[in-house]
């Protein structure tokens, strides 16, 4: 059984400044730890005044229906906001465990997939418990159909993108490519959460909820693979 969860990270390799346990540990631990905490501000409506406070200070002064800046910034946040939304999730995901299977390494496409899913899956679990209502002090700029708390673009966007940054960056071996791709998936992740408060559709702490969650999903996702990977050094050494 445990030959076969090993599998799973065949052919990754060890990355010290990505896998660190103490740096992952502490990544799940802050990002649990905020998730709560806000979420217990939520639950007792101690954050209303904060939350309705950003959320107009984005919007014309008067007039609630427009936001700040141009209409050019309405339409880039738009098409921001649509990079941590499911057509564009699934097929990037798609894409890259279909990289993954053409390449033969079956078992981190599949590890891929679960931990993905998984996450995502908890993050609408959550949204069913709180059922939390969305803005109603602003005009939605972009259609929604789910409960507010948390913000699933948050969640999924951070759970998605920090999950195959972290995939990636065991594959590859220049540094630079490593810091450039945790990069790109730490500014795609926050961008597309600050879309979502600035079209109104979620509150502020929505969004920073569903980072919270998402980093401390991906962390956890991280520190699995270095159990195992942990074990898989231990099996090919005795062996």
């Amino acid at each position: 059984m445990a030959h076969n969860l090993t599998n799973l990270v065949k052919g990754m390799r060890d990355v010290r400044f990505a896998s660190t346990p103490l740096l992952m540990v502490g990544l799940f631990a802050a990002g649990l730890y905020g998730f709560l905490a806000i979420a217990d501000e939520v639950s007792e409506n101690e954050i209303a005044a904060i939350d309705s406070h950003l959320l107009l200070m984005l919007r014309t002064p008067g007039d609630v229906s427009r936001p700040l800046g141009p209409p050019w910034l309405q339409e880039t946040m738009t098409e921001i906001t649509s990079l941590g939304g499911y057509p564009v999730l699934v097929i990037l995901v798609g894409v890259v465990v279909g990289f993954l299977l053409v390449s033969k390494k079956f078992g981190p496409a599949l590890f891929t997939c679960l931990s993905i899913v998984t996450g995502t899956a908890l993050g609408h679990v959550l949204k069913l418990i709180y059922d939390r209502p969305r803005p109603d002090i602003v005009d939605h700029l972009v259609t929604t159909h789910t409960a507010s708390f948390p913000s699933g673009h948050a969640t999924m966007s951070a759970v998605v993108y920090l999950t195959l940054a972290s995939l990636i960056v065991r594959l590859v071996e220049d540094t630079v490519v490593r810091v450039y791709v945790i990069s790109i998936a730490v500014l795609l992740t926050v961008a597309i959460g600050i879309s979502r408060i600035y079209l109104g559709v979620h509150w502020p702490s929505d969004v920073a909820a569903g980072w919270a969650l998402g980093v401390a999903w991906a962390s956890l996702s991280s520190l699995v693979v270095t159990g195992l990977r942990f074990y898989r050094h231990r099996d090919e050494a005795s062996s």
